[in-house]
């Protein structure tokens, strides 16, 4: 499916809670660049649903997937559907789960920092999930440049 040109007004982000777990610096940041907040929507993957956060946002973990990959938690179905404007990937580790959520969003432009499958994401910024300083500088530059805000 070709990237369309359109501004991003809606964003997606997938996050790792192993691997970083600061929504509201994400949320912040996107807010900062003119998105509004009831267009943000994060989707936090855990290993183990009690090691879930107790916030307001939604989160999954490897036994929301059934047999053939099938999905059964309908927070991360509805999730998948959403077709946002921008989804950002934000996890390093190659995980199953997370590459699948990835795969299967109906978002339009995904953005990643993992380079281990370049397939899933449309841009990559490849920077560890703690540089999250420098991912945010080359974001803004290059949704710019790409003249998506």
């Amino acid at each position: 499916m070709p990237v369309s040109d359109n501004k991003i007004e809606s964003v997606g982000v997938i996050l790792n809670h192993d691997e970083f777990n600061e929504h509201e610096d994400i949320r912040l940041f996107l807010k900062g660049i003119g998105i509004m907040e009831n267009k943000i929507k994060f989707i936090t993957f855990v290993t183990e649903k009690k090691l879930a956060p107790n916030t307001w946002d939604s989160y999954f973990s490897p036994k929301d997937f059934g047999w053939n990959g099938k999905i059964k938690n309908i927070e991360l179905q509805e999730f998948i559907d959403i077709k946002f404007d921008a989804l950002i990937s934000y996890y390093k580790e190659d995980n199953l789960e997370l590459n699948v959520a990835t795969a299967l969003s109906k978002a339009n432009f995904k953005i990643g920092i993992s380079k281990n499958d370049e397939r899933l994401n449309d841009f990559i910024i490849d920077v560890k999930p703690d540089e999250i300083i420098i991912f945010k500088q080359e974001l803004l530059k290059y949704l710019k440049v790409l003249n998506k805000i």
